[in-house]
């Protein structure tokens, strides 16, 4: 890829649509997930959705790292900070996902709590080595794009030796997430999934063929430019039209079978399966998160301070579990665009850039025209 302008171009947008009216049958349903908060994103920023005919229903996956994360696991996160005085490093959208009785990692500052955000894991390792009188604990999130830094941090606290450093480890595992996805509904209304781009260039392709294999799903991998997006879709149908279920991969640009073995074996080196691990939406999911091996355990934050894990219930008025489970659009829930707007978020999926709330509080009522009429 020489031009990101290359995959926005407007008349090659209009001929893939072109082709995909055409090739859609009138008389058929095509429910596709895409399974990533970044296609989410791109979907609706761009207006995809106008460009389909009506048959064809984006429906929105639990793949946003931030929207997936529980309420339990920001109250524990809270209450690790208030009781221990310690100093936690967070990205930026984590700050601000609700937790318990209002409050939130950002509204816990003026109680005193010691909360930063970071860029990345080693900021928070810098912040250890330049206050090695404070316990400093990176409250790690993602999918498998994001752990590898987090392991190479942890990595390196163990070489530097630094006695004041550690991780609340929620990485979390994008096929474990798709198993329940269709374990819970049966395959009932889905027809393919949109694969993921960052995820796939780390674990590669290889991992969603049980998808196509023992479900009968197709999956197209593919990267967040609309073109991109415009492909995948025009490859699910010609799938389900012929009747097949395979892997396919449209961003071979950065995708491979294989992955990034370094980042897989990075991975492997410092990270084991949890037994079990709470999902917004999907209830408790076994074998879908990761969690330090014994070498490690000196950076275990769960273990340094002793961190029990409280299951907590969502907001009542929230739909964010149904959105996530794509059984909800985000303009299906009572609160949405009133109570709940990305200034004050009621629920996980308004928080992030990522979240399907928020991209269609942000896109959804304005047409953004720059592919329809380049």
């Amino acid at each position: 890829m020489k031009y990101i302008d290359e995959f926005r171009n407007g008349a090659l947008a209009r001929n893939i649509a072109a082709s995909i009216a055409r090739e859609a049958h009138s008389v058929c349903h095509y429910n596709l997930m895409e399974f990533c908060g970044g296609h989410t994103h791109a979907i609706s920023r761009h207006g995809l959705a106008d460009l389909l005919p009506a048959n064809i229903r984006m429906i929105h996956g639990p793949g946003c790292p931030v929207c997936v994360l529980p309420t339990g696991r920001i109250d524990q996160a809270i209450r690790l900070v208030l009781e221990h005085k310690i100093t936690l490093c967070a990205y930026g959208d984590c700050l601000r996902v609700p937790a318990s009785d209002g409050m939130s990692l950002l509204k816990a500052r003026p109680r005193g709590a010691d909360v930063r955000m970071v860029y990345s894991p080693m900021d928070a390792l810098k912040l250890a080595q330049d206050q090695p009188e404070k316990q400093v604990v990176f409250f790690a999130i993602g999918f498998e794009t994001t752990t590898p830094p987090t392991a190479a941090t942890i990595k390196q606290a163990q070489a530097l030796g630094l006695k004041n450093f550690s991780v609340i480890c929620n990485h979390v595992l994008t096929p474990a997430a798709m198993h329940a996805i269709l374990a819970d509904r049966g395959g009932e209304k889905l027809d393919g999934f949109v694969g993921p781009a960052h995820v796939s260039t780390v674990i590669g392709s290889r991992p969603y063929e049980p998808f196509a294999r023992d479900y009968g799903k197709p999956v197209v991998i593919t990267g967040f430019e609309p073109l991109d997006v415009m492909q995948a879709i025009l490859m699910l149908v010609r799938q389900i039209n012929t009747g097949r279920a395979e892997v396919e991969n449209e961003f071979t640009r950065a995708v491979t079978v294989e992955g990034n073995r370094k980042a897989q074996a990075l991975t492997d080196n410092v990270f084991e399966l949890r037994d079990t691990f709470e999902w917004r939406g999907l209830g408790t999911i076994a074998h879908s998160a990761l969690k330090l091996r014994p070498a490690f355990a000196e950076f275990d934050a769960e273990l340094r301070f002793g961190l029990d894990y409280r299951p907590v219930p969502d907001h009542k008025a929230c739909e964010c579990g149904a959105i996530l489970r794509g059984e909800k659009r985000p303009q299906e829930c009572k609160i949405f665009g009133t109570a709940c707007t990305p200034e004050n978020p009621i629920g996980s999926c308004m928080v992030s850039s990522e979240g399907a709330c928020a991209a269609h509080y942000t896109y959804g009522r304005f047409k953004n025209t720059d592919i329809m009429t380049a």
